[in-house]
C-alpha cells in the first residue's frame, strides 16, 4: 500500500499493485489532519471507513447503508472492505 500526502496534507491511499477488477479504489480513501479525528474517511465527505465497515459488521445490507448515505456509492463500500483487507494483510515470518 501507498500513502501519498496530498499538497492539503491529506492522505490518500493508492494500491501498487490493483487488479483490474479493482481500480483505483484505494483512491476513495482519504486521511485529511483535522477531519473525523485524522481518521481514514470516504473521498472526504466525512464518512469514516470505520462506520461502513461497523455497519456490514452487524449485518446492514448494503442497500441500507446506500439509501441512509445518499453521498456514497457502491464502489465507496467495495473501497472501505479492500482497505480493511489491505490493512489486515502483512508478511508473517516464521522461524
Amino acid at each position: 500500500m501507498i500513502v501519498c500526502l496530498c499538497k492539503t496534507g491529506r492522505a490518500v491511499y493508492a494500491d501498487a499493485m490493483t487488479s483490474s477488477s479493482l481500480p483505483n479504489l484505494l483512491t476513495r480513501i482519504t486521511q485529511t489532519p483535522g477531519q473525523c479525528g485524522g481518521c481514514s474517511c470516504i473521498r472526504d465527505i466525512r464518512i469514516r471507513v470505520t462506520d461502513i465497515l461497523e455497519m456490514l459488521a452487524e449485518n446492514v445490507s448494503v442497500a441500507e447503508i446506500l439509501q441512509d448515505f445518499l453521498d456514497l456509492e457502491l464502489a465507496d463500500i467495495q473501497a472501505c472492505l479492500l482497505f480493511a483487507a489491505k490493512r489486515t494483510d502483512f508478511s508473517r515470518l516464521t522461524a
